[in-house]
């Protein structure tokens, strides 16, 4: 089953439960993918779907500290509801020690001494990276280790 597939099905199942923040979170999915098939002419694969909910999960996070800040407390727990629903459709994420034992990989791989190397190893470890761990964690273990 596709990932587009599981979704479809997820909304279905969460209609029929009545609830409201997963069919919410679910239906924002489908609509930032129908935009994205919409913009590219044709149909996304999963691999594409996958990066518009670790985009979606990056801007929750990132507006997270802004709506603690204003002491909204109702939104903050919805955020954090539907960042929990968009990490179900992730794969697993990685522990920091697996991404550190893989940026070791990634500079022993390109021969990075210092900071200015930063982007080579960044180029070299992200796409395996992909939806498997935060961007910014990697950025700084990357900064760390270099």
């Amino acid at each position: 089953m596709s990932l587009s597939d599981k979704l479809v099905a997820d909304m279905k199942e969460a209609m029929k439960a009545k609830d409201k923040v997963r069919l919410a979170t679910i239906r924002m999915v489908r609509a930032a993918q129908k935009e994205a098939e919409i913009d590219r002419h044709k149909e996304l694969n999963d691999e594409e779907l996958m990066e518009i909910i670790v985009h979606q999960v990056k801007m929750r996070r990132d507006a997270l500290p802004e709506y603690v800040k204003a002491n909204r407390a109702d939104t903050v727990q919805q955020l954090q509801e539907e960042i929990k629903v968009l990490k179900g459709y992730l794969p697993e994420q990685l522990s920091e020690d697996e991404i550190r034992t893989l940026i070791r990989e990634a500079i022993k791989h390109t021969g990075a001494t210092g900071p200015q190397d930063m982007g080579k190893v960044m180029k070299d470890l992200m796409p395996g990276l992909k939806g498997r761990a935060d961007g910014k964690l990697i950025n700084q273990l990357v900064k760390e280790m270099l």
